[in-house]
């Protein structure tokens, strides 16, 4: 494959367009299946929480999570059509009992009430947060005190052997920058534990918790 096929590939990671996009919503299902567990263990969701994820993809998670929240409402934002109308499919049930509501919108300029969010989740998207500060700021805006957010990114050490996460697309982080990076802004002050966890196939995962 040539280097503008690559570049391709990992623009699509970062906002799932046309044909090629919605094939690539299938792959993120299996793909994104062992971060979700581990990142949705880690958030802690209980009944009646409001909860939001950034970049909720083709919807898998946001199964899951509108199960742990009974009673509660889990956000979905995500700026690909094709995405939300995978995730639309996926948990059409769920959306027509008001537990799950869909939101085509930037991380910049979330569309819900401040301090409404009790937990929220972000897998594999950090990498494409290029104005890291304005989302922490937004983050911290939408999260109730002591509300809990968890990002899940592969660790830098194994992306970089994928090709189509190169600088012009993908920011990597190794355990230290994504807690630096998280302890940033209005969280400086903030507790953020992080664990490293095994993918298979030498794939290594970091699981980042921070207590707002």
């Amino acid at each position: 494959m040539t280097a503008s096929i690559w570049h391709g590939l990992g623009t699509q990671f970062s906002h799932p367009s046309g044909l090629a996009g919605a094939a690539l919503g299938k792959v993120m299902r299996l793909v994104n299946a062992g971060p979700n567990r581990a990142a949705i263990a880690a958030l802690g969701v209980q009944r009646g929480d409001q909860v939001l994820e950034l970049g909720c993809g083709p919807g898998e998670a946001l199964l899951a999570l509108s199960r742990l929240a009974s009673g509660g409402t889990v956000h979905g934002v995500d700026r690909s059509a094709v995405m939300l109308r995978q995730a639309a499919r996926r948990n059409a049930r769920a959306i027509g009992q008001m537990r799950v509501s869909l939101h085509s919108a930037s991380f910049e300029a979330l569309p819900v009430a401040d301090a409404s969010i009790d937990k929220v989740l972000a897998v594999n998207v950090i990498y494409f947060w290029t104005d890291l500060d304005a989302i922490l700021r937004e983050l911290r805006r939408i999260l109730r005190p002591g509300g809990r957010f968890v990002v899940y990114a592969t660790d830098a050490a194994s992306m970089r052997n994928w090709r189509f996460a190169r600088p012009d697309t993908h920011r990597l982080f190794d355990a230290t920058a994504l807690r630096d990076s998280l302890r940033s802004g209005p969280f400086q002050d903030a507790d953020v534990s992080i664990r490293r966890i095994a993918l298979g196939f030498g794939v290594a995962g970091l699981v980042a918790v921070v207590e707002a």
